[in-house]
């Protein structure tokens, strides 16, 4: 399997932020990358119990309804304080015990990142600064064809911690709570180009790329 010039792969996600990403990411291998919702592909239900499950389930669903390679991949928070949440469910995080809040990987982004970043400093109000250590995880699939038997699969982990109140405008989920020491800044105050090479995403998404050269 390999990236071919002028290839088309359908990004299994309807999230604008995460098409953006990847598609800066992927951009350098002159792949054309196109969201699922172009197609009218529906969100796939995510009910796996780790990453790994949920973005083969995406991926499985998206080459199923377009005929095309794709690419998926769950990604989220873990927080060490409260034992790696909120985890698998950190893009609806705001409504899992019934608060209000739209999922962050659905059309109302930016109400369900607000909510989410709002339940997360609730949660951590009393938390001090040295038990606030916290990382991104991705998981992140390629899948030839729904019936891959053999997707490939790539793990990036971004380390940091969760900062009192939200800094930054840039990026998207919980950007604005992450600090990144190693940049003295948050996630959300990086630049495209910086937070391509460090994030999580960037990260599985290059050992995914080597995979498939």
């Amino acid at each position: 399997m390999s990236f071919n010039r002028g290839d088309k792969i359908v990004l299994a996600t309807g999230n604008q932020g995460k098409v953006r990403e990847l598609g800066a990411l992927l951009q350098e291998f002159e792949v054309e990358v196109l969201p699922q919702n172009k197609f009218g592909v529906k969100e796939a239900e995510e009910t796996g119990l780790t990453f790994v499950e949920n973005a083969i389930l995406k991926a499985r669903n998206a080459a199923a309804h377009t005929g095309m390679p794709a690419i998926a991949d769950d990604s989220g928070l873990e927080v060490d304080f409260i034992k790696g949440a909120p985890g698998i469910y950190s893009a609806r995080y705001a409504t899992l015990d019934g608060e209000s809040g739209e999922s962050g990987d659905g059309e109302d982004e930016v109400g369900g990142d607000l909510a989410n970043n709002k339940k997360l400093l609730q949660v951590l109000s009393a938390v001090p600064e040295q038990e606030r250590t916290a990382r991104f995880q991705c998981l992140m699939v390629y899948m030839e064809h729904p019936e891959d038997p053999t997707p490939l699969i790539a793990q990036g982990t971004w380390e940091g911690h969760i900062l009192t109140e939200p800094q930054g405008d840039n990026g998207f989920g919980y950007d604005p709570l992450f600090f990144v020491k190693e940049q003295n800044c948050s996630s959300a105050q990086l630049s495209a180009e910086v937070k391509n090479v460090l994030s999580h995403r960037g990260q599985a998404l290059q050992k995914l790329v080597e995979m498939l050269r």
